[in-house]
């Protein structure tokens, strides 16, 4: 799969189109408008050839009629893939780094062009939050203040304060479907994939399926002592308790299938991985581990201490678990070796969340209610950039389904300025956070979202 998870700005390829010169026309017709869409396979590769190899990469998941051209006798070609670019940019890459990699077979030529792209794609990652630019989109997405957000495969899913979750384009900031909320219950957490949406209503767990219909689990199979958190992954929803229990429900049969002790306080927060691993942070500063198909919790990470576990992000790539907690510490563990590999005051209060991209082991975005945008280190834990909206710019505007949105470039802040110094205007606290490719998706419990765009400088 491309890791780009969203095309660049079509307007840049329309831009491209106009300067083409329009052929001659007889003197009286009338000639429709040249749009990409009507660009020769031939011409095609030609403005193809003249991009980098991870811009490439982007048009490459764009549009079918950029993946699948009709050439002339009406077959259909792959442009970026048959013209071999990539592969050429990729060989020619490999030979200014004194690799030659060009005798190898098509498949393993395949397979190390691909890890090569995601390594590019991580770097620049890495490169844009620590050392880029930033433009902050904010727009109006609730009637009432929401606190929760969640980013994947270009969408961006918020709620948790008023009746309603709804669903975002990253790209176009578009609605692009509404979850109500039952009058009657209160929601407290919820997440997604690519068919449905999950949420935890205090005792009970309810589903959206992406077309909108929603199903609420029967009363004798869906209720448990009141939720605190939840976290999905597909077949499991795993429901932290204010007993103490993590407990395990399946998707498809409805039905809870396990309940695990993890603390004797209440579960506060929690983290998933890969191979049914499971995380809990606990109201008095416990971290405990499990698996998803144990009927106990297997180790303990973190003793209990005067500080609550606020946040939880695990990183299958390094395995990883990372904490925040109410008293402005991040940490780090390593579940390999069972120790604590650094702890750092990175925020004067409370660490709301914290999250990194999937399959980046580079670095970690955290917020917290200071309302600083910061980026560490995995390794270290050391704070490499702080970002916040720039409220001395002149803003611009963009509409949106719902009405206009704001746009304001963000300020990086020096090390050795103080916080107290930023305006709380420009900083409202951060309540949740949800890290994409070159974005961060921000809450404030306001009725606003943010939507953080970073941009790698130029060598």
């Amino acid at each position: 799969s491309s890791p780009f998870q969203s095309p660049p700005p079509i307007g840049t390829w329309k831009g491209m189109a106009s300067a083409i010169p329009a052929p001659a026309r007889k003197k009286g017709s009338v000639l429709a408008p040249t749009t990409i869409q009507s660009l020769s396979h031939d011409t095609l590769c030609v403005l193809f050839s003249c991009l980098d190899i991870l811009d490439l990469v982007r048009c490459s998941a764009v549009c079918n009629s950029w993946y699948l051209s009709s050439l002339p006798d009406n077959t259909k070609s792959s442009i970026i893939k048959r013209s071999k670019l990539l592969q050429s940019l990729y060989l020619k890459q490999m030979r200014r780094s004194g690799r030659d990699v060009s005798s190898r077979s098509s498949d393993s030529l395949e397979e190390s062009m691909s890890a090569y792209l995601e390594e590019l794609a991580l770097e620049r990652h890495r490169r844009a939050l620590v050392n880029g630019s930033v433009v902050i989109d904010q727009w109006k997405g609730h009637s009432a203040g929401v606190n929760q957000c969640r980013m994947k495969m270009g969408m961006i899913l918020t709620g948790v304060g008023d009746k309603v979750i709804r669903l975002w384009s990253s790209e176009s900031l578009k609605c692009v479907e509404e979850y109500p909320v039952p009058d009657a219950v209160r929601l407290l957490d919820f997440d997604f994939d690519e068919t449905k949406v999950v949420g935890l209503f205090g005792t009970q767990l309810s589903i959206w399926r992406r077309n909108g219909k929603r199903s609420i689990f029967p009363s004798k199979e869906g209720t448990f002592s009141k939720g605190s958190c939840m976290r999905y992954f597909d077949p499991d929803a795993v429901v932290g308790c204010e007993d103490g229990t993590a407990r395990v429900f399946d998707m498809y049969s409805r039905q809870c299938s396990r309940i695990i002790k993890m603390h004797p306080e209440a579960v506060s927060c929690l983290s998933l991985g890969d191979d049914q691993l499971m995380i809990s942070g606990s109201s008095l500063g416990r971290i405990t581990v499990s698996g998803l198909s144990l009927d106990e919790k297997i180790a303990t990470l973190k003793p209990t201490d005067s500080t609550g576990i606020s946040s939880l992000c695990f990183n299958p790539e390094s395995s990883l678990v990372f904490c925040g907690t109410t008293a402005g510490y991040a940490s780090c563990w390593d579940l390999r070796k069972m120790r604590q590999l650094w702890k750092r005051r990175v925020s004067p209060n409370v660490v709301y969340s914290m999250h990194h991209l999937r399959n980046d082991s580079s670095v970690l975005v955290v917020g917290g209610i200071d309302g600083i945008l910061r980026v560490l280190d995995q390794d270290s834990g050391e704070v490499v950039s702080r970002y916040v909206m720039d409220n001395a710019a002149v803003p611009s505007s963009f509409e949106y389904a719902h009405g206009v949105g704001e746009r304001r470039p963000g300020k990086r802040i020096p090390k050795d300025t103080q916080i107290d110094g930023v305006s709380r205007n420009a900083r409202p606290p951060i309540t949740c956070l949800a890290v994409g490719r070159e974005k961060v998706v921000t809450t404030h419990n306001s009725r606003h979202i943010r939507l953080w765009t970073f941009k790698c400088r130029r060598d």
